[in-house]
């Protein structure tokens, strides 16, 4: 650990240690369904390789039609600023106003889909790989919400492998990244100072692990064998929930109620933490819209208050259960923290999301910062995740960080022995 620390105060101040450290701005409670698409029916971790096309949707609830505009900025691998000009990582011109949308039909919560597709006529194309910030702004020019999203150019092959620890005190909660970086025939230059890699858990970029330098090479092949520095707590299989039809019970919903709009209850989460693990096949923490009431889910799926309910005795002062998952970008803030209900011992709360398929979890936080244990969903080394591995470069002389190269496993090929 206090090698990877080392390594990535070293590569923050060679790229810019004083510049400000861009941050996403969550979307307020009317704007909701953000999908970050490339060629997928899924929302999915905000990775484009380069050329690829990016699609990015939402829905105001208020439905009225209001102007929404979207600028594209360049930010180096720490997200700080990048010195490129906007016409050197783009081909065109953004600022532009969001021309496809739509109103709901027939739904009793009326909303305004906004869909934006690049390339476009006036954002062709994107042509740097790296980090960059989308930001949606209203007629005010204020920043509505933001996301983050990645382009790569695969110059490098990754190889991505997850083991089990071997760690004792975490033998049964982590699961460890292994992975190696293939140049090919052109060699990394300097790789301890100039090649940064970023580990993501289920395409959540809240949970991260970065900065870890080679242990060694082979050749043109970085070797990356950590186990504790490169190291997650495995957590648990997400709850779901599906309502595409609004108006049923399922397995997972109890019990319908209609008002104003319809109330769906979901059956009361049970506390896992000191339970036997069980497989589930789940999405990774993703959702899907879906709806039986119409055929465009885009416009004609209806809004329902999910009520969200998990059995936990009280937690201590200063310790709040959140609703976690990527319907809203795995943000921990007061628009998802859990009521306490001393009478039915539960954490409770109502939430107002589009008719779909959706993964879920619970996860305790102290002041905004999540446990690194889990007390309610438990951690379990056999749990099935997803890994994403970003490999950023710097070339000497270079002036801006590339995402050269990325990989991707399961842990549901998890091994307990390395291989080379």
């Amino acid at each position: 650990m206090k090698i990877q620390l080392l390594f990535s105060f070293f590569f923050f101040l060679v790229h810019g240690a004083f510049a400000q450290v861009e941050v996403e701005v969550p979307a307020p409670p009317y704007i909701k369904t953000v999908q970050f698409r490339g060629d997928t029916p899924l929302s999915q971790l905000p990775l484009l390789r380069l050329g690829e096309k990016l699609r990015i949707s939402f829905d105001d609830v208020i439905g009225d039609e209001a102007d929404y505009y979207y600028s594209i900025e360049h930010y180096n691998v720490d997200w700080t600023p990048s010195v490129l000009a906007k016409t050197e990582y783009m081909d065109g011109f953004d600022d532009i106003r969001i021309f496809e949308y739509t109103n709901s039909l027939a739904t009793l919560q009326i909303y305004t889909h906004y869909e934006l597709n690049i390339p476009n006529k006036n954002t062709r194309a994107l042509t740097k790989s790296g980090n960059y910030m989308l930001k949606i702004r209203n007629s005010d020019d204020e920043i509505v919400f933001s996301r983050k999203f990645m382009i790569y150019d695969p110059q490098v092959r990754v190889g991505v492998e997850i083991l089990r620890t071997r760690d004792l005190k975490h033998i049964e909660e982590k699961q460890v990244v292994n992975f190696k970086v293939d140049a090919g025939e052109e060699p990394l230059i300097n790789p301890e100072k100039n090649v940064y890699p970023l580990l993501i858990q289920n395409n959540n970029l809240q949970n991260t692990i970065g900065g870890l330098p080679p242990q060694y090479y082979i050749g043109n092949v970085l070797q990356y064998r950590y186990d504790e520095e490169a190291s997650f707590f495995a957590g648990n299989e997400f709850f779901a929930f599906e309502n595409k039809d609004v108006r049923a019970a399922t397995n997972r919903v109890q019990y319908i109620e209609l008002l104003e709009l319809y109330h769906n209850y979901l059956y009361v989460d049970p506390t896992r933490a000191d339970q036997v693990y069980t497989y589930n096949p789940d999405i990774n923490g993703n959702f899907v819209i879906r709806t039986l009431q119409g055929n465009n889910a885009d416009t004609e799926a209806e809004y329902a208050w999910i009520h969200f309910a998990v059995k936990h005795e009280k937690l201590p002062e200063g310790q709040d259960v959140y609703i976690h998952g990527n319907f809203n970008n795995y943000v921990i803030e007061d628009a998802v923290k859990m009521e306490y209900n001393p009478e039915a011992g539960i954490y409770e709360l109502p939430l107002l999301l589009k008719q779909g398929y959706y993964n879920y979890n619970y996860i305790v936080a102290a002041n905004g910062v999540a446990l690194p244990e889990n007390p309610i969903s438990g951690d379990f080394w056999q749990t099935e995740n997803e890994y994403d591995v970003l490999i950023y470069y710097r070339k000497p002389g270079g002036r801006y960080d590339e995402l050269i190269g990325a990989g991707n496993a399961l842990s549901t090929s998890i091994s307990t022995v390395r291989r080379d």
